[in-house]
């Protein structure tokens, strides 16, 4: 992926070489399929950006928990579909192959 141009960050993030070392056996971002990349990065992202709300802002208003719920929700799934589709363009883009025909060069 280095030859791609594709930044190590981009094809590597931190939370990924984390569940790498910890033995799971997860395709780098451009090569999971779409639905996999929006629910992975729209539940992590729902889940983080709601608490963080709920403990910044939320908390200190008369918000409804069914509020706050529908807008971490919503949050989540404009932030995975955003996210799966720049993962998407950038695998087009790069012309990288699907994950089951990719063949690591050692």
């Amino acid at each position: 992926m280095e030859k791609t141009g594709i930044m190590r960050s981009n094809y590597a993030p931190p939370y990924l070489r984390l569940l790498w070392r910890m033995g799971f056996d997860i395709p780098p971002p451009h090569f999971a399929q779409f639905w996999q990349n929006a629910l992975f990065t729209g539940s992590f992202y729902a889940i983080a950006w709601g608490a963080l709300m709920y403990f910044f802002i939320w908390s200190k208003t008369a918000m409804s928990a069914t509020a706050m719920l529908n807008s971490a929700l919503i949050a989540g799934i404009l932030f995975g579909l955003a996210l799966a589709s720049y993962y998407s363009y950038g695998k087009r883009k790069h012309g990288l192959p699907s994950w089951q025909e990719f063949k690591p060069v050692r």
